[in-house]
């Protein structure tokens, strides 16, 4: 470990993480800029309300990417590249060989590491950080506070066109990181696994909010808001905060986790939070609620 990333586990470690090395702060990533082995990745997407709040736009984040990022990162295009774009839903994990290829083309692969980031919301980040581990990367780490914290402490930013050299990736699926809608069915009736939600109470409760076009929650499922797992700062908190968030809802650490969202970006936070912890039995529902709330015959709680 070289010493920044001994800073960073550092500052990460004084916070009570168990694995502090999933995290990466601002000041770190900047003393790194110029590593060769370094990919920096913008994972921004912006999702937009529809007029009549049943669903979202998802608008690319490349245009502000291009008007500054972190010096020498790269763009990494979660709604086009990085999605399945056989699906009928959005953002749904592609298949290895288009993963794989579109790492390749972000310099990702064998004997580099990865840091991500997003801007207005860090879930961006950590849905890449999931979707990397799930075929078998580890070198990744998300950038605690995002381009919003970068930014605000005046660190360089850049509007050059970046890129890193091709590479291998070479995508080894780990089975379970992921589930579908059968899984979680199942779920539902099962005692030893928790369901949980990762959207607003309001929307957990059927009471406001996007409705993926049926208000209301997976049955059973307990609610911890992603937006709950920030500080003011957009930075995780610290080790005890979150583990009593999860403990309030009814995660207990005996009982199989499955995070969902409306499209499986939120959830990530909350499976990445609970990593953080130590826990490594922790699935996300990958179409989550614009899959569950369109079908009819999928039962839904309200209230």
């Amino acid at each position: 470990m070289s010493a920044t990333d001994m800073s960073a586990a550092k500052d990460a470690g004084e916070r009570g993480y168990a694995r502090p090395d999933l995290l990466i702060g601002t000041a770190e990533l900047e003393a790194a800029l110029g590593d060769p082995r370094l990919r920096v990745l913008d994972c921004t997407v912006f999702l937009r309300p529809l007029p009549d709040w049943s669903e979202y736009r998802a608008e690319s984040g490349r245009t502000q990417y291009q008007q500054g990022h972190i010096p020498g990162a790269a763009f990494a295009d979660l709604i086009g590249d990085l999605s399945d774009p056989d699906s009928r839903l959005r953002f749904t994990v592609p298949p290895a060989d288009r993963f794989a290829a579109a790492m390749g083309r972000l310099g990702v692969g064998e004997g580099t590491r990865a840091v991500l980031y997003s801007t207005d919301s860090p879930q961006w980040a950590t849905r890449l950080w999931w979707m990397l581990r799930s075929f078998g990367f580890d070198d990744a780490r998300v950038l605690d506070g995002g381009f919003a914290k970068w930014r605000r402490e005046g660190r360089p930013i850049s509007t050059a066109p970046a890129a890193y050299p091709a590479a291998e990736f070479v995508a080894v699926p780990r089975p379970g990181l992921f589930v579908g809608k059968d899984d979680v069915a199942a779920a539902t009736g099962d005692a030893g696994t928790c369901i949980v939600n990762a959207l607003s109470p309001e929307q957990h409760r059927g009471e406001g909010g996007i409705t993926y076009g049926r208000a209301g929650r997976i049955p059973n499922s307990v609610n911890v808001p992603a937006r709950s797992l920030f500080d003011p700062a957009g930075t995780f908190l610290p080790a005890d905060r979150l583990r009593a968030a999860f403990d309030a809802a009814g995660v207990a650490p005996d009982r199989r986790v499955i995070a969902y969202c409306g499209g499986g970006i939120a959830a990530t936070g909350d499976a990445f939070a609970l990593t953080l912890l130590g826990r490594d039995d922790v699935a996300v529902y990958d179409a989550s609620m614009q899959e569950w709330a369109k079908d009819p015959s999928a039962p839904m709680e309200k209230g």
